[in-house]
């Protein structure tokens, strides 16, 4: 049986850590947040910061020049991941909502980052079969249907470069995943993490912080 660690994630002590990161929030991100949690219940799918500077992280290790994401919403993960390409990179957004991702923009060109990413309102599949089948993709990052994710995944992977990075949020589902049963959701990410776990393309590591986050190395 695995260790059990006992540490409660407050609000307060994720602002401490976030304040103890390299990349501090800035008034862009903070005023996206307000504008999102302006929208009501659905906020809850936004990031929080702590898993912003993450995000930018990733990009920095692994010098991405072409990134990816899958659910753009108000575009809180799409900055920060933006903000961590090398000179010269790109990020695709993939969304089909207008309205939301029109918050995204309004942001993106605050920060100075509107002309590094490309936003296509579009179903996700469609777009990433659009995609050159090269690997050439540096970060990929999933946050959207969480019927999908497996769909997501399958196209992105080969098309990762070895080296590269693809990451997927909300896998542990607020725990609903280890229990038995639960909703269509819940079914759909425990065969996305199975099937992830049984993926030979890639080395994975999944992180229980936040909502449950997939890390694969491609290989």
């Amino acid at each position: 049986m695995a260790d059990v660690r006992a540490l409660t994630v407050t609000g307060a002590l994720v602002d401490y850590a976030v304040a103890h990161g390299t990349w501090a929030d800035d008034p862009v991100l903070t005023d996206l947040r307000d504008e999102t949690a302006a929208l009501g219940p659905v906020a809850t799918m936004q990031i929080g910061p702590d898993q912003g500077q993450l995000l930018t992280l990733f990009a920095r290790l692994v010098g991405a020049r072409r990134a990816v994401e899958v659910g753009t919403f108000t575009g809180y993960s799409s900055l920060c991941i933006a903000r961590g390409l090398a000179a010269g990179g790109t990020l695709l957004c993939c969304d089909v909502n207008e309205e939301w991702t029109a918050l995204a923009r309004r942001a993106w060109e605050r920060a100075g980052l509107g002309e590094r990413i490309e936003l296509r309102i579009a179903p996700a599949l469609e777009t990433l079969r659009s995609l050159p089948p090269e690997p050439a993709i540096d970060l990929a990052f999933i946050d959207a249907d969480k019927g999908g994710y497996w769909d997501y995944w399958d196209e992105l992977a080969p098309r990762v470069r070895p080296g590269g990075v693809l990451l997927a949020d909300n896998v542990l589902w607020s725990g609903r995943v280890a229990d038995d049963g639960g909703d269509d959701d819940t079914r759909s990410i425990r065969e996305f993490n199975d099937r992830v776990a049984a993926d030979d393309r890639v080395d994975v590591v999944v992180l229980p912080a936040f909502d449950g986050l997939t890390i694969g190395l491609r290989r």
